[in-house]
């Protein structure tokens, strides 16, 4: 068996452990993103929701993901080490799968709270164990990390839209029987889970020590009591979950409080540092602050965008017949599997020539992009038919622009929380950027009830103006922070210092 020193003094561009990691991640990704995209239209279609609820259903169980993975970060850190917590988070997705494949309308709260908290446990700790495959200053780190990012995003390229084609009855109509339509959505959810959990196990042994319980020190008997107390502590939460997420306003006190107290208790943290890292903190904090704002828009896709898409777009790009959920809920991974290289030769060819943006003016530009996708599905409403059904192609051009704020903000503001955080105050500041995708996740329901809520009753072509009306004033909002973003940018760039 290689050390972790052997393993870390890799030849060549990438260390064997990264493609196993890759491929568990990229099925773990196929399961979260087919999941996602089936979630709304399943219940407007099947539990009779109307689409305002559905929308604050969905961020209410969006923000719950991601709050948890907080939560399961922090666990990997002090109990269960990062490889028990990813095989744990695991099992419990593939329970939740099996729980809707069975029967998703009567199980359907259950079989999500499975899903949350295993995503919460297997999703932080992936990424960290990709980051200790590299010594410290490795300049490999961030092609590693890129090619890790691909995975990721080939996962949620499949998934996103096989599952959701698939439970809709656009692929596969002639072998699957509509009656069992959705139950084997959920089941390709499972399948692939199982998969990805396979490749783990079976691959861990390559990994060294990285990964093992942080408690090795300690005696076996009172490991082993802190490792079920956590197991069973994350089953009994299980029944919490479900009245959460059945019930938004829950989640609304729960998120009225959880930002709050996370800020506080950085300020409290704030104390025990020098001017200088705290006026780091304050700059990763308006970081952390803008990202919700961009993920509120960018989520859309699950929510408001997954009803526009089964509601007000023809099934046709170029004579191709597709999905038109399949590709609103798939088409950013595509894009970005596409142009994310390109991106990078961008920002070397821009820091050559001594011109490439700080990370600041990035986020800025990030904002800009947003706000010319939603113009563009603002846009589409100039392409309907009389039945209010648009374009399909012109659909997917806006999140093709879209694409591109992505790129300029979610590689980037990871490795800032890095660079900007003392070392003692990492795991905080990666929960609360994990935290601010929760806060995004949740506004994006919010704002997609309020769409939702002004076209109802109406026909499908006063949806589509209303709908695209709704993407207008995204589109605005988010010209506007950007342009703040990139005002604010000599202030921000003092507080980094020398950060770049």
């Amino acid at each position: 068996m290689q050390t972790i020193e052997q393993i870390q003094d890799f030849k060549g561009k990438y260390p064997k452990q990264l493609w196993y990691l890759f491929f568990s991640e990229m099925w773990e990704r196929f399961c979260f993103y087919g999941m996602r995209g089936m979630l709304v239209v399943f219940m407007v279609n099947h539990l009779a929701m109307d689409e305002k609820t559905a929308n604050l259903q969905y961020g209410a169980t969006q923000a719950w993901v991601y709050a948890f993975t907080f939560i399961g970060g922090l666990f990997a850190d002090k109990i269960l080490g990062l490889r028990k917590s990813l095989f744990w988070g695991g099992i419990l997705m593939i329970l939740g799968s099996i729980i809707l494949a069975i029967d998703p309308k009567n199980f359907f709260f259950i079989g999500i709270s499975f899903t949350i908290v295993g995503t919460g446990f297997f999703k932080p700790n992936i990424s960290s164990m990709v980051g200790q495959l590299y010594k410290d200053g490795d300049p490999r780190r961030d092609a590693g990390f890129s090619f890790f990012y691909m995975g990721v995003n080939l996962g949620a390229l499949l998934g996103g839209y096989v599952c959701i084609a698939v439970a809709e009855g656009s692929m596969w109509q002639s072998i699957v029987p509509e009656h069992l339509r959705w139950n084997v959505g959920f089941g390709f959810a499972a399948i692939v889970m199982i998969i990805s959990l396979l490749t783990f196990t079976q691959t861990q042994k390559t990994l060294s020590t990285i990964g093992l319980s942080p408690l090795q020190e300690v005696e076996t008997s009172k490991r082993k009591g802190l490792e079920i107390a956590t197991y069973l502590g994350s089953l009994l939460v299980i029944p919490v979950i479900i009245i959460m997420v059945a019930n938004t306003k829950y989640t609304d006190y729960f998120m009225m409080f959880i930002g709050p107290a996370s800020i506080l208790y950085l300020f409290y943290e704030m104390k025990n540092f020098s001017v200088s890292e705290n006026k780091k903190l304050l700059a990763a904090l308006v970081f952390i602050i803008f990202s919700i704002f961009f993920w509120a828009f960018f989520e859309q896709s699950g929510g408001s965008l997954s009803l526009f898409a089964a509601n007000n777009l023809n099934n046709t790009i170029a004579g191709v017949e597709l999905s038109p959920n399949g590709v609103n809920n798939s088409a950013n991974s595509l894009f970005v599997i596409g142009f994310a290289a390109l991106v990078g030769l961008v920002w070397l060819w821009m820091a050559k020539k001594k011109m490439e943006p700080n990370t600041i003016i990035k986020f800025g530009l990030a904002f800009l992009f947003l706000a010319g996708g939603f113009w563009v599905f603002y846009y589409t409403q100039f392409f309907a038919d009389l039945n209010g059904k648009t374009s399909l192609g012109v659909f997917t051009l806006g999140w093709l622009v879209i694409t591109f704020g992505e790129l300029c903000l979610s590689p980037i503001g990871m490795s800032a929380m890095t660079k900007l955080s003392p070392q003692k105050t990492q795991a905080v500041m990666m929960g609360m950027w994990f935290l601010a995708s929760a806060y995004g996740q949740y506004f994006a329901g919010i704002l997609g009830a309020n769409i939702a809520e002004a076209s109802e009753n109406a026909t499908n072509m006063e949806k589509l103006v209303l709908y695209a009306d709704g993407y207008k004033q995204l589109a605005i909002y988010a010209l506007i922070l950007g342009v703040v973003l990139i005002v604010i940018s000599p202030l921000v760039k003092k507080l980094m210092q020398e950060v770049k």
